[in-house]
């Protein structure tokens, strides 16, 4: 069982890497009542599916709200530990919108800051792959890229997951023979 959270928290790993479970047994260490910002939408059978899926996972103690574009206003408003899942759904949602996005992402950095509890944040890492064919593609993938360096500049703590486990990578552990 994870520990508990600091107040900030990013969580980040590949598809079906784990990540999801790992972030909700962190808000589960804290006391209840949980908040899950869930910024998917579904636009076809197979992401109800996995929408029904995660839902179904999640314990009766979890409130959610689904904001698709209203992200910082919704970690602006909680009350709690808050679960936010996925930073990547929820650019992808501003990007086909045509929002702001440096806009937006100041206002989820200024609604981390100020949350009264704890907030776990989970993206997917998609810069590890080959560089995408289409310009669309590129432009998410940079802007995954910035808005994940600049919630991890912020956060207490940013975990990659790989395989379905975590990796520690902020803040790291002392090297052997370092002075604490």
């Amino acid at each position: 069982m994870p520990q508990s959270p600091p107040r900030m928290t990013l969580v980040l790993g590949g598809a079906r890497s784990g990540k999801s479970a790992y972030a909700e047994g962190l808000i589960e260490a804290c006391p209840g009542p949980w908040l899950y910002l869930a910024t998917a939408q579904a636009f076809d059978d197979e992401m109800v599916a996995r929408i029904a899926q995660h839902r179904a996972r999640r314990a009766g103690a979890w409130r959610t709200r689904d904001v698709p574009l209203a992200l910082p206003e919704a970690v602006a408003a909680s009350e709690g530990p808050v679960l936010v899942d996925c930073l990547t759904l929820w650019l992808t949602n501003l990007i086909l919108a045509e929002a702001d996005l440096d806009a937006a992402t100041a206002r989820l950095l200024a609604a981390c800051a100020g949350a009264p509890g704890p907030v776990v944040l989970v993206g997917n890492e998609v810069g590890l792959g080959i560089v995408p064919d289409n310009a669309l593609a590129r432009r998410f993938r940079d802007a995954a890229g910035r808005l994940h360096q600049q919630l991890a500049a912020r956060a207490d703590r940013v975990v990659l997951t790989v395989a379905g486990l975590p990796l520690v990578v902020k803040p790291q552990a002392p090297t052997a023979g370092a002075s604490a």
